[in-house]
């Protein structure tokens, strides 16, 4: 069987089928796609972190299919109509359309028409109809008139009812309409009468109709909102007239009165059972499909803004804005730890500028802050100004930070054990400091749905959705790496081999004996098995321990090959990371084995050139323009500074620092055709916009990137 899966993979995601099998192998071992994608490049033939998430995937499902059948072949054996002919076609079959098609003629049911005319002996003139070659129907239908059945049009009616549930198990006929539904199906629809100021949103589906091949993504899921909310009426239709043709010519014989009997039960079978059957299956195919396409969009924002680019550790003073509570200042250390907190209140109504002003300086001088975030919410520009215009004693960056999710954060369990002695705006204005130094460990905190840069994340399949998620977090942390001597429990979950109780373990482990020295010392860490070790600790780092290669990417176990490297130049470890030239001498194939080959050692020169390098980018300070603070101050033409928050599949929204962010549509991303936004643009990135339009009563902004 699984030699079944590694043929039907390799041909779905077209990679040869011997990396398919060894990276299936792999997996089976309880190896993670980070560990894999890193440390066994020689194993996969080099397969990166989507390919191989794409070979598990696969492999889930065939799994999943595989018991799927075991129970439908159970079922069928049970009611002993299992002949030899259908447990091949079912036990050869991999598509879950044809197999629940298969099934269906055994498939339990509730009580139907077709079933109740059984029980009344309708059978067997269902089959006599059926064949269409009896010349005196009145005649045959006498001899059923008894019991229950009191007349002749009741038991042509029972016949029918039959013929119709013969007609939906079909697998022929469900094919003909699947095929019909395929080319011409249309999607429509229409509010539903007295919801048009409720559902005023959707205006734009009030009265909607577009080929189901041609809906995007994001039509789909705002249609199915719509329609889950209780304002659209949607539905999907293929064309009836040329579907009804195709099922006549299938199964009417002629022209006789038999045959419109068959006509008449087609028609039924094809509006009450075909139809409903087939639309369900392409709504659900099409949402499916919307689905993946909107978790796809957001699990890559979510990447971009994981990976944003950190300040680094140096202190920071965090800034929650407002108006009538006043803002809220944090202190932090340089690893993050909450110093001193208050608030100010420079803003009306009190109007406390100068007292306000005089506390932040002072706030600078004494805790030597190097950088202030303030978060983006309520009373950010106004507080972004106010903080600028303020002399300080040093040289201090402004940055405004997104605080989408720290309210979700600030009332959380994590921010409770975190900080329970203070309340939800100090913990706030902590993780919006934090984002700031390392974006990346402050928010796995949060729940991925919460961070804003989704859309329609509530709508898509849930289950999906986490494990995308969680899979482009666990991607991210294992890129970027850890230092395990400072990494909170959170963070350290999501390293590859660990997850909650390794997590808790390390953290325990060294609040007890104090900072970890080595790698080789977190084998003395409870639970913390060969396996979990081997997974783990190449993502683990340890700067200032006593061998240099702890604080790299270079996993333990290659350890030997760089130490024969330093030993075969006669210097030590460190000797080989800081000078370039003596690493130039190195002959790589020197160090080739049956189980090292050159991409792991590649990978090894490229860690010594720059031990445990952040692959994320610098940050820069952005600025938004100052004579732009609300959706007022918008004029047409005017071209303006702006970030980049969130991206969809139809285009961008983009912060030009007012409450309202603008839309620049697909089609103004560029002079060229774009058919996938990611292309252009990522979250975070600083762009320039003209405004296109100002919709003042709907608050919508209109921006293009075009020609700038």
């Amino acid at each position: 069987m699984t030699n079944v899966f590694h043929t039907l993979i390799a041909r779905f995601l077209q990679i040869p089928e011997g990396q398919v099998e060894r990276t299936i192998g792999l997996l089976n071992e309880g190896a993670t796609i980070p560990f894999i994608s890193r440390y066994r490049k020689e194993v996969t033939g080099g397969l990166d972190e989507v390919q191989i998430g794409a070979i598990k995937d696969q492999l889930d499902k065939l799994t999943e299919l595989r018991k799927r059948k075991e129970t439908i072949l159970a079922t069928i054996e049970e009611q002993e109509k299992l002949t030899p002919e259908l447990r091949k076609r079912i036990e050869e079959s991999w598509d879950s359309t044809e197999i629940e098609d298969l099934y269906l003629p055994y498939k339990p049911k509730r009580v139907t028409k077709a079933e109740i005319a059984r029980r009344k002996g309708l059978e067997p003139l269902a089959k006599i109809v059926m064949m269409q070659n009896e010349n005196n129907l009145s005649a045959r239908i006498k001899s059923f008139i008894k019991g229950e059945v009191k007349n002749a049009e009741e038991a042509l009616q029972g016949a029918r009812d039959i013929i119709a549930e013969w007609i939906n198990e079909n697998e022929s006929a469900r094919n003909t309409v699947r095929n019909s539904f395929a080319h011409t199906a249309m999607i429509t629809s229409k509010v539903i009468k007295g919801k048009e100021e409720e559902g005023a949103k959707y205006r734009d589906y009030f009265d909607f109709s577009e080929p189901l091949n041609r809906a995007s993504s994001h039509r789909l899921l705002a249609l199915r909102r719509g329609e889950a909310e209780g304002i659209l009426r949607v539905s999907i239709s293929p064309d009836a007239e040329s579907c009804l043709d195709r099922l006549n010519r299938r199964f009417v014989k002629g022209r006789g009165e038999v045959s419109e009997q068959v006509a008449t039960a087609v028609d039924d079978s094809f509006k009450r059972l075909l139809k409903p059957s087939i639309e369900t299956e392409f709504s659900n195919q099409s949402k499916a499909k919307a689905d993946e396409e909107a978790i796809r969009v957001f699990a890559e924002n979510l990447r971009q803004l994981l990976l944003a680019p950190p300040l680094g550790q140096k202190r920071v003073l965090g800034v929650d804005p407002g108006y009538r509570t006043g803002c809220k200042l944090v202190c932090l250390d340089a690893q993050g730890n909450l110093l001193h907190n208050e608030a100010i209140f420079p803003h009306p109504p009190q109007n406390e500028k100068g007292k306000a002003a005089a506390k932040v300086a002072q706030l600078v001088a004494t805790y030597a802050i190097d950088a202030i975030a303030i978060g983006n919410g309520t009373a950010s520009r106004e507080t972004e100004q106010f903080i600028t215009n303020i002399r300080y004693d040093r040289k201090v960056q402004v940055f405004v930070v997104s605080e989408n999710g720290a309210s979700i954060y600030s009332a959380s369990k994590i921010a409770r054990e975190e900080f329970p002695e203070y309340d939800v705006t100090v913990r706030g204005a902590v993780s919006i400091g934090r984002r700031l130094m390392d974006p990346l460990a402050e928010l796995v905190k949060i729940d991925p749905k919460s961070i804003g840069v989704g859309q329609y994340q509530h709508d898509v399949e849930q289950n999906a959705l986490k494990k995308s998620l969680d899979q482009t977090v666990e991607s991210c942390v294992n890129l970027v790496g850890v230092n395990v001597n400072t990494a909170s429990k959170h963070l350290l979950t999501y390293i590859s081999g660990l997850g909650p109780t390794l997590a808790q373990n390390i953290v325990n482990y060294r609040a007890e004996h104090g900072p970890f020295t080595s790698r080789k010392e977190l084998m003395k860490v409870p639970r913390m098995g060969e396996k979990a070790f081997e997974q783990s600790a190449g993502f683990l780092r340890i700067p200032d321990g006593k061998n240099p290669l702890d604080n790299s990417a270079v996993h333990p176990e290659s350890y030997p090959i760089v130490e024969r490297m330093a030993k075969d130049l006669k210097c030590s470890v460190a000797d080989l990371i800081t000078d370039k030239a003596l690493k130039k001498k190195l002959k790589l194939t020197d160090y080739l084995t049956d189980k090292v080959g050159m991409p792991t050692l590649l990978d090894i020169m490229e860690e010594l050139d720059k031990p445990g390098r952040d692959p994320r980018q610098t940050i820069q300070v952005f600025a938004f323009d100052p004579t732009v603070k609300t959706i007022e101050d918008l004029k047409e033409g005017q071209v303006l500074p702006g970030i980049v928050n969130n991206i969809t599949n139809f285009g961008c929204f983009v912060d030009v620092g007012i409450k309202e962010n603008g839309l620049v549509h697909i089609s103004e991303l560029a002079d060229r055709f774009v058919s996938d936004p990611t292309q252009v643009v990522s979250i975070h990135q600083h762009v320039k916009v003209k405004v296109l339009s100002v919709d003042l009563s709907r608050k919508r902004v209109q921006l293009s990137m075009k020609g700038i």
